[in-house]
C-alpha cells in the first residue's frame, strides 16, 4: 500500500516596503547638506567630545548641543565585518567590509562601507581610510559612496563651522524595505489552496469551538492545535473601518478609500479587506458585504455591499 503524496510546501517571496519621510532639525540639516558639499560636520559637546555623525542632544547630559565643527574626510577603522554577498540597496555591488571609522578630529565612529578589492585579508582594525565621494550628491548619507584605503596620516584637528550652506537640505525620504521568503505552514497552506478555488476556509478550535480565519494552526485563546477545517462566508459584516487618505506607492487605488475589518459569516475572527462599490463616506459598522474576485487573483480584490439590511450590533460586538 503506497502512502499519499506529501502536500506541496508553499513558499513565496514577500517584500515589506515603506518610504519614511522626515524633517530635519538644524544639526542634521547641516550634516547632510555638508555631505552634499563634500564636508563632514560633527558636533562638540560641553565636555569637548566631537560626535560624528552629530546628534542634537548630548547623550550624557541630554542638553541641546549646536556647536558644529568640521572634521577630516580621513580616519581610522576601529572595527569591521566582511560582507561576502551584498544585497539590493547596499553601498557596493561587490564584496566589501562594513567598517566603523573614527574620522580625524572625531571621538566617535561612523558606520559605512569599505571598498577592499584585496578581500578580507586586506582589512584590519587600525588601517587608515578616506571617504570616496559619490559623483552625484543630494544631501544624504549615500553622498559618501564608501571608504577606501589611505596611506596618509591624520590630517587636521576639528575646526569650527557655521553650518550655513546655500539651499540647505530640510527633509529626507528614507526607504525601509524587508525582503524575505514566507512559508505559511499546514493551516495557512490549506487556507491559500481554498482561496485559489474562491473559497474561504478556517479552522475550529476543539476546546472553545471558535473558528479562526485565516487559521494559524493553533487557537490563540486555548493554545491547542486546530485541525478541523470549516468553510465560512463568503459574506460578512463590517465591524470597524478606517478611511485612507494617503496614496501608497505602487498601489493603483485612488484615495480616499476604506479598509475594514470584516467578520465573515461563521468566523470568530475578523479579517481585513478593502471596501468598494460604495462611496467611502457611506461605509459603516454593520454593513453587509461580499467578496469580489478579479482575474487570476488568489485573494478577493475588495468587498462590496450585498444590499442586505445592516447587521445588528449585538451580532458582531465581540469581533471588533
Amino acid at each position: 500500500m503506497t502512502s499519499p503524496p506529501a502536500p506541496q510546501t508553499l513558499r513565496a517571496p514577500l517584500v515589506v516596503e515603506f518610504p519614511f519621510t522626515r524633517s530635519l532639525g538644524p544639526v542634521q540639516s547641516a550634516f547632510l547638506t555638508g555631505l552634499r558639499e563634500r564636508t563632514v560636520l560633527g558636533v562638540r559637546t560641553t565636555a569637548g567630545t566631537v560626535l560624528v555623525p552629530p546628534v542634537e542632544y548630548d547623550p550624557v547630559t541630554a542638553e541641546g548641543i549646536r556647536d558644529l565643527v568640521e572634521v577630516a574626510p580621513t580616519g581610522t577603522v576601529t572595527t569591521w565585518a566582511w560582507n561576502p554577498a551584498p544585497r539590493r540597496g547596499q553601498p557596493l555591488d561587490r564584496p566589501f567590509a562594513w567598517v566603523l571609522v573614527r574620522l580625524d578630529g572625531a571621538d566617535t565612529s561612523l558606520l559605512h562601507a569599505l571598498d577592499a578589492p584585496g578581500g578580507p585579508g586586506a582589512v584590519r582594525t587600525g588601517m587608515r581610510v578616506r571617504i570616496r565621494w559619490a559623483p552625484d550628491r543630494a544631501g544624504a548619507i549615500t553622498d559618501i559612496a564608501c571608504f577606501e584605503p589611505y596611506d596618509g596620516e591624520e590630517s587636521r584637528q576639528p575646526r569650527p563651522h557655521t553650518g550655513r550652506f546655500t539651499d540647505p537640505v530640510t527633509g529626507i525620504v528614507a526607504p525601509a524595505r524587508l525582503d524575505y521568503t514566507y512559508t505559511p505552514g499546514r493551516a495557512q497552506s490549506a487556507h491559500l489552496d481554498a482561496l485559489a478555488d474562491r473559497r474561504i476556509v478556517g479552522e475550529r478550535c476543539p476546546s472553545c469551538h471558535k473558528v479562526y480565519v485565516p487559521p494559524r494552526g493553533a487557537c490563540p485563546t486555548c493554545g491547542v492545535a486546530t485541525t478541523e477545517r470549516v468553510e465560512v462566508g463568503p459574506r460578512g459584516t463590517v465591524t470597524t473601518f478606517c478611511i485612507v487618505n494617503i496614496k501608497a506607492k505602487n498601489l493603483d487605488i485612488e484615495v480616499p478609500y476604506v479598509y475594514a475589518h470584516i467578520a465573515l459569516d461563521g468566523a470568530d475572527l475578523a479579517l481585513h479587506g478593502r471596501i468598494g462599490g460604495i462611496p467611502y463616506d457611506q461605509v459603516r459598522m454593520g454593513l453587509r458585504v461580499e467578496p469580489v474576485w478579479t482575474g487570476e487573483g488568489r485573494h478577493p480584490d475588495h468587498y462590496r455591499p450585498t444590499g442586505e439590511p445592516d447587521a445588528d450590533y449585538d451580532t458582531y460586538k465581540e469581533l471588533l
